[in-house]
């Protein structure tokens, strides 16, 4: 370090924060210890030797979470303009995150590229050679070079990498911290260049660039036992607090106080201790480590803390400079005057918000206006107890009982209020009685819908009225007043610093770096500022792509998910030069790709892509020679079974060149020419034309009778992979015999190698409709061959499913179910991720039962083969088909909560139809046709709830010790722990009045005379049951879901669905 004074705003001692990062790195049961600068060199060559190891050992794995280049180096070819990714080489994703934080600086680009090792490296300290600092510099220098001129879309690092695990000694292995590299990395490069500029400036007192671009100072002003200091410090990256802190200011405002400091402002000399942090030169780059750990001093652990923290695009400093020490101080007090009136008047707000003193509490001009309304209500003359037939036989008997004999009428009827369930009773007689489950009694027509007072007067309802209005009046001005006042201040306290003199050190966002995952493990990567596009990049490893702040704000302020920034870096708006491209002194011209280097970097660059370009070259001989031998191939097999056109085909040369085709427009590998090209297209549209009235089925069946004996299987002909043919002399392969039966066409029985296909992907809807299409496109085959037969199948199935997806279908007959493209057609997917599906499905490897349908089955995979990256989204793919997979796993849920319900195993029927509502709504959320119908399952939902709720009360009822346990248990474990999710949704009234029924129910025991223990019981219970929070506590784990195939899933969802509609009463809310 060139600087005696500069403090380590970072180091191991400063609090439990501090350890907690310490202890990230250490396995959970390792002793903490303090630890010095050595063990943090240590600590790193730890991180670095596992990635290099891990780097090695991953070319001997074959788990999927291992990632490998692709094979083709086109897919790794860089685009133009892109920028260029780094390669996370095992654990390092922190390393890519923050060199391309710092080479998007393109003053620190320059100075790292333009770095020339001094002449003098043999005599360096033998500490230098140690720490290899020269020999890692020199090997960044090459990383920026290949960012700034490769050809290829991502790089490797391991150079670099292993630079830095060769510095330090240590066999063992950790994650690394972001912040300790970044720190740490700054200070190698610092002594880079440090040694440079001594070499550069004997005798002068030299000058290092990183120490001016990234160090900054700071005056500390304090009193220690009443005594008053002031020291100058240094600070490189300056750490924040984030707990309990909700925006960058507020971090800032207690970062640069310390302690009690009101003795700095008073007159008096007082023994209180605390300091100030005033900022009298801020580095160009100015970085905030946002400390997001805290230490749990009861689990022995660190902890993530995932509190949302917002930072502004633009930072303006002012307030926190020394210059401005007496006008911030001033404001401050202001502000923290304005903060407890602000206090007083939320404080008196709440009281007129929630006025009561019970549990429940509501808002004062409610209740005035609640009062206002029983007042006014018809007055009733009679007791709610008197008028009740207290002769009638007691609730749940009545069904049971024949119609009078004297009088010849038929009992009464009375139907459950809303929200409330039918009992599962038989009925016995044309008309019963049904009676309310809940509080075991019926109804009188004649009851009020509301209370109201037995006797007023009118004199006393005019004068309770204008006082209740006069109040009621006075509250809502009063409630206005106090809104108002609150808006006022905090619009006070937002503009305290608005004026232009506290705007004039503004600092720009640069990059943020952010963290997913906890403690101890996780993910990084950053989003950077382009300021020439000015547009926001998210920089992911290899992946380099667009992005917003609004994607930003997401994953960096925290509080959404795991996701949140680690790191912010801010560089000074007023110094254009940090981001500025350079430009020719002679032309004027900017610079760019590999101008932009020095010589011996932009020959090592060429070098480099001279290697890609070959890589590439060789890559294209090995396809085409591999394409000429299919070619050849196809030939062969169309000549021995059929001509595929009687028109010549020219030479291969004859193509014309195509600009940006669709790959489903480009001829395949399996075609010769562009002639061969406009024939297929004359043959589909003459195919179409001939077909097109006749459906499906009705062709399907005209080639059956055609031929008789071979109805999806062709001609045989010899084989197209080299390892079948076999000689003469040798034994036939296996055959096996399978019936494949298609709905509504028939049963067709295959002949096929042993092993060739997959049982039950041959009996699925999606596997048989495609057999049905190209069976019809039969004809096509035989006239033109493969590609125009591909072609008329496609349009066939996918005509088909269209017209499945138009359909309005009943839920026991779901298309959704039977096929992913219905699924993806009734909810907009784009039209390449639909195209792209049923192209998957023609490129089932199970197609290669016969000639004709392998054929086929290779077209859709030479059309797969031409898909470019860019023409499909994949990530956008598999988000569709996830969301299928979903929904599927719902379906699954759903069934089979339902057919525990109707089995009435209730207890075992609720977490299916908790976890399938919980499934559906997130679904749901993405669009009105992603799932299942809502009402559908939350009624069943609510229904289960009740029917536990009742079995419950009835053990109750019982007195004997070990019901009563089973009844609590049942409430407690199932029933209370579900009442949150009822009561979070309350646009849903009938789950309200459900949860007011089922609490109404146990509510009513407390009237009656029961033992001394079920009282207690009772009362210990009914808190949990009247919980009126909506915070969903500890829940069970999702159900395991069996495996279903897709004809067995459609069978049993229909045939439940068909139960429900043959069963479903008025109370179902259908």
């Amino acid at each position: 370090m060139i600087v005696s004074d500069v403090i380590d705003l970072t180091g191991d001692d400063k609090d439990d924060l501090q350890r907690a990062i310490a202890l990230s790195l250490e396995e959970s049961n390792r002793a903490f210890r303090e630890t010095g600068i050595t063990d943090e060199e240590q600590a790193i060559s730890r991180v670095l030797e596992a990635s290099i190891a891990e780097n090695k050992a991953s070319l001997k794995r074959t788990h999927t979470e291992v990632w490998s280049d692709s094979p083709n180096p086109h897919d790794r070819k860089r685009q133009e303009n892109c920028p260029v990714g780094l390669k996370n080489v095992g654990n390092t994703c922190w390393f890519s995150a923050v060199i391309q934080s710092l080479f998007n600086l393109l003053e620190f680009q320059r100075l790292v590229l333009n770095y020339s090792p001094p002449a003098r490296m043999q005599d360096l300290p033998r500490i230098q050679k140690e720490h290899r600092n020269l020999p890692f510099m020199q090997e960044l220098r090459h990383l920026f070079s290949l960012l700034v001129g490769s050809k290829r879309k991502y790089v490797d690092p391991s150079r670099a990498v292993e630079i830095l695990k060769d510095a330090f000694k240590s066999s063992e292995s950790q994650q690394q911290d972001v912040s300790e590299f970044t720190h740490k990395l700054l200070d190698w490069l610092e002594d880079a260049f440090q040694i440079k500029a001594e070499e550069d400036r004997e005798g002068e007192k030299p000058k290092n660039p990183m120490v001016d671009l990234f160090y900054g100072r700071f005056l500390a002003v304090g009193v220690l036992e009443g005594k008053k200091f002031e020291n100058t410090e240094m600070f490189g990256q300056y750490p924040l607090q984030v707990n309990g802190f909700k925006d960058l200011h507020e971090c800032l405002e207690a970062a640069m106080i310390e302690g009690e400091i009101e003795s700095l402002h008073s007159a008096e000399n007082s023994a209180k201790s605390g300091q100030e942090h005033w900022f009298t030169k801020l580095p160009p780059v100015l970085t905030f480590e946002l400390s997001r750990f805290e230490f749990n001093q009861t689990l022995g652990r660190p902890e993530k803390i995932h509190n949302k923290l917002e930072f502004p695009s633009m930072l303006y400093m002012d307030r926190y400079m020394d210059r401005n020490r007496d006008i911030t101080r001033i404001k401050r007090e202001e502000i923290r005057r304005l903060k407890e009136h602000l206090t007083v008047l939320q404080q008196r707000l709440e009281r007129y918000l929630s006025y009561g003193s019970g549990p429940k509490r509501f808002p004062l001009a409610d209740v005035l206006q609640y009062a206002m309304e029983f007042a006014s209500s018809k007055p009733v003359c009679t007791s709610p107890v008197e008028d009740i037939n207290t002769t009638a036989p007691p609730a749940g008997t009545t069904a049971h009982l024949p119609p009078s004999a004297s009088t010849g009428e038929q009992p009464d009827t009375y139907v459950p209020a809303e929200g409330s369930s039918s009992g599962p009773q038989a009925q016995q007689h044309q008309r019963v009685s049904i009676h309310k489950p809940f509080t075991q009694s019926r109804v009188p027509p004649d009851l009020p819908m509301h209370p109201a007072p037995r006797h007023i007067t009118e004199e006393e309802l005019r004068v309770l009225e204008g006082c209740l209005h006069r109040w009621r009046s006075e509250v809502e001005n009063d409630t206005r007043d106090l809104q108002a006042s609150i808006s006022r201040i905090h619009r006070t306290i937002e503009l305290m610093y608005s004026d232009k003199s506290m705007m004039q050190v503004p600092y720009r966002l640069h990059a943020v770096l952010v963290h997913e995952g906890q403690a101890n493990a996780g993910h990084y990567w950053a989003y950077i500022f382009d300021p020439h596009q000015q547009r926001w990049m998210k920089y992911n490893d290899i992946s380099v792509t667009k992005s917003s702040w609004e994607e930003l704000v997401r994953d960096s302020f925290g509080g959404y998910r795991n996701a949140s920034a680690y790191c912010l870096m801010y560089i000074d708006d007023k110094k254009p030069f940090l981001i500025e491209e350079e430009f020719d002194k002679e032309t004027g011209q900017m610079l760019s790709g590999l101008d932009k280097l020095p010589p011996d970097l932009k020959e090592y660059v060429e070098a480099d892509n001279k290697l890609f370009e070959r890589e590439m070259k060789e890559w294209d001989a090995l396809q085409a020679r591999k394409l000429q031998q299919e070619k050849l191939a196809l030939a062969a097999a169309s000549v021995a079974a059929q001509p595929m056109c009687t028109e010549p085909c020219p030479p291969d040369n004859t193509a014309a060149p195509q600009h940006d085709p669709e790959y489903m427009e480009q001829q395949s590998p399996t075609g010769d020419s562009k002639h061969l090209q406009e024939d297929t297209e004359r043959a589909i549209s003459k195919a179409a034309a001939e077909h097109d009235e006749k459906s499906p089925e009705a062709l399907l069946n005209t080639s059956q009778s055609s031929h008789p004996d071979s109805e999806v299987t062709s001609d045989p002909c010899p084989p197209l992979d080299p390892e079948q043919d076999n000689s003469a002399s040798s034994p036939p392969a296996p055959q096996r015999v399978v019936e494949v039966a298609i709905p509504n066409v028939g049963t067709f029985v295959i002949q096929s190698k042993e092993g060739g296909y997959d049982d039950e992907a041959m009996m699925t809807p999606n596997m048989q409709g495609v057999i049905m299409a190209i069976g019809k496109s039969r004809s096509v085959y035989d006239k033109c061959g493969p590609e125009a037969a591909f072609f008329k199948a496609m349009k066939v199935e996918y005509t088909r499913l269209l017209r499945f997806a138009q359909e309005d279908t009943p839920p026991e007959r779901d298309y959704r179910l039977q096929h992913v493209i219905v699924y993806l057609v009734h909810n907009q997917a784009p039209k390449k991720i639909v195209e792209r599906t049923l192209l998957m499905q023609f490129a089932d490897r199970n197609l290669g039962f016969d000639e004709r349908c392998k054929s086929i089955m290779k077209v859709a995979r030479a059309k797969l083969e031409l898909i470019e990256p860019d023409e499909v989204n994949m990530e956008e793919y598999e988000m569709w088909h996830q969301d299928y997979r979903k929904f599927r796993d719902t379906t699954v849920l759903l069934l089979i909560g339902l057919e525990l319900f109707l089995k009435k195993s209730y207890v075992e029927a609720l977490m299916y139809l908790i976890y399938a509502y919980q499934y559906n709504k997130e679904l749901l959320a993405k669009g009105p046709y992603r799932g299942h119908d809502e009402e559908l399952i939350t009624h069943y939902r609510r229904e289960c709830l009740l029917k536990l709720n009742e079995h419950a009360a009835v053990l109750f009822e019982t007195g004997e010790e070990i019901e009563v346990n089973a009844g609590l248990s049942i409430m407690n474990e199932l029933v209370v722990a579900c009442i949150p999710l009822l009561l979070v949704d309350e646009m849903e009234e009938k789950d309200m009045v459900a949860v007011e029924d089922m609490r109404n129910r146990w509510c009513s025991y407390l009237g009656q005379e029961m033992e001394p223990n079920l009282q207690e019981k009772l009362t210990d219970f009914l808190p949990k049951l009247l919980d009126c929070s909506t915070e969903i506590k500890s829940f069970h784990d999702p159900p395991k879901l069996p495996s279903y195939s897709t004809l067995e899933l459609c069978e049993r969802y229909g045939q439940v669905m068909t139960s429900l509609t043959l069963n479903r009463t008025p109370a179902d809310g259908r």
